[in-house]
């Protein structure tokens, strides 16, 4: 195909375009509609503990180390009257703490209000007054804004999990 130019040629072949379009893109996969995250969650637990779920700085978590952890701090906000109707608001950096405090709230019946630690504080104050947010899950470094009635659990220093 001399005249043609390459951005019209194929680098596969048919079949290959068809295995590749087709056969390895069909990743549908049933699940029941009426399943929250944390309970998919759960039955990934189920299916490989030790399966390694969160990669981060030097350090690894499996899919039950994970569960044990979200499960111990769903206990922990339980205790502390979270549930059904509940708001918790999470104000940490992507990290480990972050995924175990949401599953951890999903666990506990809340839901979670997500808060940005890079949003400046005026922001992230106004959003914790007009949300009737019963609990915020933080770190003891992203507290010093915080209004004084807010209850929040520093997930480094209260020992929740």
């Amino acid at each position: 195909h001399p005249d043609e130019s390459y951005t019209k040629l194929s680098m596969l072949s048919d079949t290959e375009q068809k295995q590749l379009l087709e056969e390895w893109n069909d990743t549908d996969v049933v699940y029941g509609h009426d399943c929250m995250i944390h309970e998919l969650f759960e039955q990934q637990v189920s299916r490989t503990p030790d399966a390694v779920a969160v990669v981060y700085e030097g350090g690894k978590l499996t899919y039950q180390e994970l569960n044990e952890k979200s499960n111990q701090l769903a206990h922990f906000l339980q205790k502390r009257g979270i549930g059904p109707e509940s708001l918790v608001g999470i104000c940490i950096e992507r990290s480990p703490d972050m995924i175990i405090g949401l599953f951890g709230i999903l666990k506990a019946g809340g839901a979670y209000v997500p808060l940005d630690p890079s949003y400046p504080e005026n922001r992230l104050r106004y959003i914790l007054e007009n949300s009737q947010i019963q609990v915020l899950l933080t770190k003891e470094a992203l507290q010093d804004w915080l209004p004084k009635d807010i209850q929040a659990i520093c997930l480094d220093r209260d020992r929740v999990m």
